[in-house]
């Protein structure tokens, strides 16, 4: 192998681009970052920002591109059409979904679609990280994948059997920005660390409560004007609430036994939602979210041919 690249690959979301060049082997041999999302390209075009983006990497005008996330969306570059739950993983990936008119083969993972009339629920992005996170084809796992909105994952045997979502760091922002919680967290709030004891503290309060938070929201401001709650430590009261509320509501919906979760995330966003499913008592796998990523598109790629196979030496004869 020779280390060239066999494909170009994508996570397209609302605001920020991420390209790599991955090698036959699935090895990322370059990679580019930018915020040339969904409402960017829109304006731009998303053929001249994705071909940018290829040209500045050096890569071949045929180099086969395989993209997930918000550019198969309705206001996306095409529509990839949700997929309906229950359905195997390996039959979603294998559903992308081909861009016309351009000259190099581009084609974009469709996303979820759970059509319970109780709980209608769509994912978009997320269904390739699934791909990438090394689940055992037999079993049953659940899957968190903490962000604006989380996803949580119910997999059967390969199949993603359904799933759910808690705007956590939707609320978060929408509290902090726009509740009278802003006077407690100041206008800039601080990064939350999971060793904090105020994130500990008020997240396992949520996760005795059974995630009924809603009467211990206006607590956090009654605190900073009753108790010298200071801002750093208001964001993490905060924090821990929201993330402890998701928790508990995630594990009365999948009644989480004793199996492992697997949590897919990076970063300091990872470290919390680790620690606080430590908290709750669950043991977790983790798995880097970008490398889930990166992974799962490869395996798209493969699943649809993109990707030429080098000839063994038996078949050299």
């Amino acid at each position: 192998m020779s280390g060239a690249p066999a494909v170009a690959i994508a996570d397209w979301g609302t605001t920020r681009l991420r390209v790599w060049l991955l090698d036959a082997a699935g090895k990322a041999l370059a990679e580019r970052r930018a915020d040339d999302g969904l409402i960017g390209a829109r304006v731009k075009g998303f053929a001249a920002v994705l071909e940018a983006h290829l040209a500045a990497m050096g890569a071949a005008t045929d180099l086969p591109v395989m993209i997930c996330g918000m550019a198969g969306s309705r206001q996306g570059w095409v529509e990839a059409a949700y997929v309906d739950v229950p359905s195997p993983i390996a039959a979603i990936l294998e559903g992308a979904v081909r861009v016309p008119g351009t000259a190099r083969d581009i084609r974009i993972v469709p996303g979820l679609a759970q059509r319970r009339e109780d709980r209608p629920d769509v994912i978009r992005g997320e269904e390739t990280q699934l791909a990438g996170a090394g689940l055992p084809p037999t079993g049953r796992h659940l899957v968190c994948m903490p962000g604006t909105h989380s996803k949580w994952i119910e997999v059967e045997d390969g199949a993603v059997a359904g799933f759910g979502t808690w705007p956590t760091g939707e609320l978060y922002s929408v509290l902090a920005d726009h509740s009278i919680l802003r006077h407690s967290l100041g206008e800039n709030p601080a990064a939350v660390g999971a060793g904090n004891p105020a994130f500990r503290r008020w997240c396992e309060a949520a996760l005795a409560e059974g995630g009924d938070i809603a009467g211990r929201l206006f607590s956090i401001r009654a605190a900073g004007l009753l108790h010298g709650l200071g801002e750093a430590d208001a964001a993490a009261c905060l924090s821990g609430l929201l993330i402890g509320g998701e928790i508990a509501s995630a594990s009365r919906r999948y009644r989480i036994a004793q199996e492992p979760l697997v949590l897919i995330a990076s970063g300091a966003l990872g470290a919390l939602y680790g620690a606080a499913l430590g908290f709750a008592g669950h043991t977790v796998r983790l798995v880097d979210a970008d490398e889930a990523v990166r992974v799962g598109l490869f395996e798209a790629a493969r699943h649809n041919g993109m990707i030429a196979v080098e000839p063994t030496d038996g078949d050299r004869q």
